[in-house]
C-alpha cells in the first residue's frame, strides 16, 4: 500500500505531474519545421486525401428506436456547415487533414457559450503542444507561432492522431521517418538543377597546348564562343580551329542522376502516405480508388466522426442517440454501370431517390427524400405473418402497422 500511496501523491502534485508527462513520458510534440510542406512531392501525396476528407459531409444524427432524424437541431447543422467566421466546414476538415498528414496530430478548439453550448470550432495552428493532467482531466498548452502560450481543456479539443504508438497522448511525428527519404529526394532535385545549369553555362571545354596566362585563356574562350557558338555568326553550321586548341563538347547527361533511383525514392514517399502515382495524377480506376479510400481516407473520416461526437455531446446526449456522422460521396468516381446498378438499392429502400440522383450528379426532386420499397419485397416479420396467419392469430398477433408494405402475391 505504501507504493500506491506514493503514486497517488505524485498524481495530486501538479509540478511533478507536469515533469513526468513532458520529460519522462514524452507528452510533448513538435511540428515539422515547414520544409516538408514546401516539397511538391509531399503536397502531391497528401492533396488527394485532404480534398477527399474535405468533401465529407457532416450530419447530426439522432436515433430513437427505429426512428432516425437528420440534423434535428439547427445550431449543430450551422456549426458543421460554418464552424467559424473564417472558413466553411469543408475548409476546416481539409485543414485538419493536412495537419494530420504532416504531423500525425491535428487540433481544433471548440468555443462554447455560457451555457456550454458549442458555437464555433477553430483549428489550432501551434508550433508545439504539451499535455498537463490535473484533477479534473487534462489541459493542453499550445505554443503559438507568435511566441504566445495558450491552454485549453482537452474536453474542448478535437484531436486527430496517427501512428499512435510511442507516446501516451500524441501521435508519433513523421519527421524522423521521412528525414532520410526527403534528403535523398532533395539531393536528387538539386542534382537535376545543377545539371541544367551546367548544361546551359558550360557546353565546351577548350584544351590549349602551351602555357598561357589566365587572361589569355579567358580571351581564347570568349573568342571561340563569339565566333562559333552564336548562331547569327555561324550560318553554315561548320567551325574550324587551329592545332593548338582541342575543343571537347560537355554532355549534360553526365550530371543527371539515375532516373530509376529517383523513382525508387519517390515510390518510398508514396508508400509512406499510402498512395501511388495513379492516385496522385488522378488516373485511377474505380477499384483503385476504393482501395485508396479504405486505406487512407476512411480512417480519417471515422476519427472525425468519433471526435466530433465525443466532444460536442455529453454522455447523456450520446446516450439518447445523438452523434455526428461524416459521410463521403465516394461513389462520384464510379462508372456509369455501377451508378445505374444502385437502382436495386433504391427499390429496396436502402437509398432514397434523391441520394441516388446525387450520385448521378442530378439535383433533388420533390418527395425524393422518402425511401421506396417494391411491392414484391417486405420485412421478415411481415413475411412470416403472411406465411403463417394461424400462428399469428393464435398468439394474439395483430395485422401490419400503418404504412408497412406487404408483399403482393396476386401475380
Amino acid at each position: 500500500m505504501g507504493l500506491v500511496n506514493r503514486l497517488q501523491n505524485l498524481v495530486r502534485s501538479p509540478t511533478v505531474t507536469r515533469l513526468e508527462m513532458i520529460t519522462q513520458r514524452g507528452t510533448n510534440i513538435y511540428q515539422w519545421d515547414g520544409k516538408l510542406f514546401e516539397s511538391d512531392a509531399v503536397r502531391a501525396c497528401i492533396r488527394p486525401m485532404a480534398r477527399a476528407v474535405g468533401k465529407a459531409v457532416g450530419k447530426h444524427i439522432r436515433s430513437s428506436g427505429d426512428r432516425f432524424d437528420i440534423n434535428p437541431v439547427p445550431y449543430i447543422r450551422f456549426l458543421l456547415e460554418e464552424p467559424n467566421a473564417y472558413m466553411t466546414g469543408q475548409q476546416l476538415q481539409e485543414k485538419l487533414a493536412w495537419q494530420l498528414a504532416l504531423n500525425n496530430n491535428a487540433f481544433a478548439w471548440i468555443q462554447r457559450d455560457t451555457a456550454g453550448i458549442p458555437v464555433a470550432i477553430y483549428p489550432v495552428n501551434c508550433t508545439n503542444a504539451e499535455a498537463i493532467p490535473h484533477e479534473g482531466g487534462t489541459w493542453l498548452v499550445f505554443n503559438m507561432p507568435d511566441g504566445q502560450h495558450w491552454q485549453a481543456d482537452y474536453r474542448d479539443i478535437i484531436h486527430l492522431r496517427n501512428d499512435f504508438l510511442a507516446g501516451d497522448f500524441f501521435g508519433t511525428s513523421p519527421a524522423k521517418a521521412l528525414a532520410e527519404v526527403m534528403d535523398v529526394i532533395s539531393a536528387s532535385d538539386q542534382s537535376v538543377v545543377n545539371a541544367i545549369r551546367n548544361s546551359a553555362i558550360i557546353r565546351w571545354l577548350l584544351k590549349v597546348s602551351g602555357a598561357l596566362r589566365d587572361k589569355d585563356l579567358t580571351e581564347r574562350a570568349e573568342s571561340f564562343s563569339r565566333m562559333f557558338l552564336r548562331s547569327e555568326n555561324n550560318q553554315t553550321g561548320a567551325a574550324a580551329i587551329d592545332g593548338k586548341t582541342d575543343a571537347t563538347q560537355v554532355q549534360p547527361q553526365d550530371y543527371v542522376p539515375n532516373a530509376a533511383i529517383m523513382d525508387r525514392h519517390i515510390n518510398r514517399l508514396y508508400a509512406f502516405f499510402n498512395t501511388n502515382a495513379k492516385i496522385v495524377t488522378a488516373s485511377y480506376s474505380e477499384n483503385e480508388w476504393i482501395s485508396y479510400y479504405e486505406t487512407a481516407i476512411e480512417p480519417v473520416i471515422q476519427q472525425l466522426s468519433e471526435q466530433y461526437t465525443i466532444k460536442l455531446f455529453s454522455r447523456r446526449e450520446r446516450g439518447v442517440g445523438n452523434k455526428i456522422l461524416f459521410t463521403p460521396n465516394n461513389l462520384s468516381f464510379a462508372s456509369m454501370s455501377t451508378k445505374l446498378a444502385l437502382q436495386a438499392a433504391v427499390d429496396r429502400g436502402a437509398l432514397t431517390p434523391n441520394e441516388w440522383r446525387d450520385v448521378l450528379g442530378y439535383g433533388p426532386i420533390d418527395g425524393g427524400d422518402k425511401p421506396l420499397r417494391r411491392l414484391d419485397t417486405t420485412t421478415v416479420e411481415a413475411a412470416d405473418k403472411q406465411t403463417n396467419p394461424d400462428n399469428d392469430q393464435a398468439s394474439g398477433g395483430e395485422g401490419p402497422e400503418d404504412g408497412e408494405v406487404i408483399a403482393d402475391d396476386s401475380d
